[in-house]
């Protein structure tokens, strides 16, 4: 007799045979149970019997299960399993930026919007670095402006692709700004864009060395609809080292601001091109004293401005310098411009006058690797009038590798 055939779980012909079958089963278990452990041993009546009705009843399922499964579920399975060990060979990696900042304006002299901006942005990401030069993050970035009960789009996606070998820095997605438009001269774009648009939602390429770096960018900011207005921004910067000393540094961008898609047209809305180029001369004289660093540039800037059947080009342009000196820890900056009013929409609300001084005393109580908190006392002084501003900015960063 078969194993199989005396459990009777393929062999359906008749209720009677399978309770005889059980029986008989039940009843060698019992007997086995009742002998001593050598006795059970040597007699295995009954046992063999139900371990091999099991693995049939595994054998007819798992075969009942297959044919359920389609050939596209298996190739997902097996994509899945590659995917899997692949990622599992790359280098899983991790950064969490924190950026406070506290920044009081009181422009009421001069009548330019004074206020108090005063909250705090999160933004944790995560990825992978695949063969050293291939990267890929996704995040958040949270703000919290302090004593805002609603703030537009207090929560803001992060996630990119990022390319980066020999000197080649390239990225497409929505990536944070501050680590490549920073250095903009405040005339071109504002500290307060930092604040509230902590993104670049869009494209950029950098190419840097040693004494050399470029990088053009482009920033996506509203998508046209029948509600929103299209706005983009495109930019230009980088800096030449000439030697050890001298140094020529460039900045332009350009910001487009069209209508609503709309059936026909509005004759009062019309399409604006607005931006701004500068072009800087400077010394880096930190290595010839005794001072922490001296830096003074001099240079021009540009303004170019037109409303699409309104008025043509109109280019506005003036003289700018700046010098900054700093020494254990505290700081002094002062930047000066003459010329024509500029109309920056983006731009520091200061230069739309003729002429301006801008002298920052401050100190960095805290400097470290990845921590800078830098206090900030702003005197603002235009049109024969000077306004002031208090400001203090922490920046943390934390990254590195979370597993291998």
């Amino acid at each position: 007799m078969k194993p199989h055939r005396s459990i009777g779980i393929l062999d359906s012909s008749t209720s009677k045979k399978r309770t005889h079958v059980g029986k008989q089963v039940f009843n060698h278990s019992l007997s086995a149970s009742r002998r001593t452990s050598h006795e059970a041993t040597a007699m295995p009546l009954g046992i063999p019997a139900c371990q091999t009705g099991f693995r049939m009843v595994i054998k007819y399922y798992v075969s009942m299960w297959l044919e359920k499964i389609s050939c596209t579920k298996i190739l997902v399975f097996f994509i899945l399993g590659l995917l899997c060990q692949q990622v599992s060979a790359q280098q899983l990696e991790g950064n969490v930026d924190f950026h406070g900042f506290a920044d009081n304006r009181e422009y009421g002299a001069s009548d330019r919007y004074p206020q108090t901006i005063f909250g705090a942005r999160i933004t944790p990401e995560v990825g992978l670095l695949v063969d050293g030069v291939h990267r890929i993050r996704a995040g958040v970035s949270y703000l919290h402006e302090f004593g805002t009960k609603n703030i537009l789009k207090p929560v803001r996606p992060v996630a990119y692709y990022n390319y980066m070998d020999k000197g080649f820095d390239f990225k497409i997605g929505m990536f944070p700004r501050h680590e490549y438009l920073d250095e903009y001269p405040k005339a071109i774009l504002s500290d307060t864009i930092g604040y509230y648009q902590p993104n670049i939602e869009g494209m950029l390429v950098r190419y840097s060395n040693e004494n050399f770096h470029q990088q053009l960018w482009i920033d996506w900011n509203s998508r046209q609809t029948r509600v929103d207005r299209e706005q983009f921004m495109v930019g230009l910067s980088g800096n030449v080292h000439l030697g050890s000393l001298f140094y020529v540094k460039h900045f332009a961008a350009l910001w487009h601001n069209a209508g609503v898609m709309a059936d026909q047209s509005d004759p009062d809305d019309h399409i604006r091109d607005n931006g701004a180029a500068s072009l800087h001369l400077g010394m880096d004289l930190s290595d010839k004293n005794w001072l922490d660093s001296i830096n003074v540039n001099v240079g021009g800037i540009i303004n170019y401005d037109r409303l699409r059947n309104v008025y043509d080009w109109q280019t506005p342009k003036g003289f700018i310098s700046e010098l900054y000196v700093e020494h254990s820890r505290f700081f002094v900056r002062n930047t000066f411009y003459t010329g024509q009013s500029l109309s920056i929409p983006y731009g520091d609300v200061f230069y739309t006058s003729k002429q301006y001084n801008r002298l920052d005393v401050g100190w960095v109580p805290l400097r470290n690797k990845n921590l800078e908190g830098r206090f900030t006392a702003g005197f603002h002084f235009s049109e024969g009038v000077m306004d002031n501003q208090q400001q203090f900015i922490l920046r943390y960063n934390i990254g590195g590798k979370l597993r291998k």
